[in-house]
């Protein structure tokens, strides 16, 4: 499963770049965490808490997140391939990736991509096909980050937002709208054939309006209605900011049931 199963906390040189990488070693499953699209590796101390040291963390922060330096590419592909950056560096062949949001979709894909590496995947309050950016949406998501253009250098320090422009932000956002479309994402999951595992938030989203966030949820009916391999493990009562802080157990559970499927 691995080839090397020290640990080591430091930064990656990765093109043109450097991640911030941090693996607890040992011989247990090798669990790699994917953070929400402005979130670092800190989000998910209270999983690695409650999973505690039978398992190997690896945790990372993305392209111009937390530790990690600048880069001239955020996108959705040059994030996908610092998966296999990491777990190459690390010396991990076999991984399960669990992602929040934003990672959620780097999981599903990954999964989708390498069965053969694929563990199992847990998409956390992301990775939900539905076709929800048109044009308005997208001036809608122009407009708050453009209006958060002044405020985002001044909570760079306190690690809240990237270490990238509002536009850069943005954008990122709108790739994950059209990846998420239906056309684009199902035939993704669909074409998972490792065990996966949704856990999901309820209520609205940074950003979000009224009922839109549960509309998107309820996409994934159909996706595990397709797909045997892909099954619901919770429902939580919190919202998509606060799941990580409030149903890790939740979070936790459902990394435990496909680690339980791999023995």
């Amino acid at each position: 499963m691995t080839k090397n199963n020290s640990a080591w906390t430091g930064m990656l040189p990765v093109a043109d770049t450097a991640l911030a990488v941090t693996d607890t070693g040992g011989p247990g499953i090798p669990v790699i965490y994917l953070n929400g699209h402005t979130a670092t590796q800190g989000y998910w101390r209270r999983v690695l808490a409650e999973l505690g040291p039978g398992w190997r963390h690896i945790t990372y922060d993305m392209r111009a997140r937390g530790k990690s330096k600048r880069s001239a590419n955020y996108s959705f592909e040059a994030n996908l391939a610092d998966v296999d950056a990491v777990l190459a560096a690390r010396g991990v062949d076999l991984a399960l990736p669990v992602g929040w949001s934003y990672g959620a979709f780097v999981a599903a894909h990954w999964a989708s991509r390498n069965p053969d590496r694929a563990i199992g995947a847990v998409m956390v309050d992301g990775a939900q096909p539905y076709d929800w950016l048109d044009d308005a949406i997208e001036q809608r998501i122009r407009k708050l980050f453009g209006r958060m253009r002044w405020l985002l250098p001044l909570l760079r320090p306190t690690g809240l937002t990237p270490r990238m422009s509002a536009e850069q932000i943005a954008n990122s956002n709108i790739e994950v709208g059209r990846i998420a479309r239906e056309r684009e994402l199902g035939p993704v999951l669909d074409a998972i054939t490792v065990p996966a595992r949704y856990v999901l938030a309820s209520g609205a989203s940074f950003g979000s309006k009224g009922d839109e966030q549960e509309i998107i949820r309820a996409s994934v009916t159909q996706v595990v209605e397709r797909n045997p391999n892909i099954k619901i493990s919770a429902k939580v009562p919190s919202n998509h900011g606060a799941i990580l802080k409030k149903d890790f157990r939740a979070v936790a559970d459902a990394v435990r049931e496909v680690g339980a499927l791999d023995r």
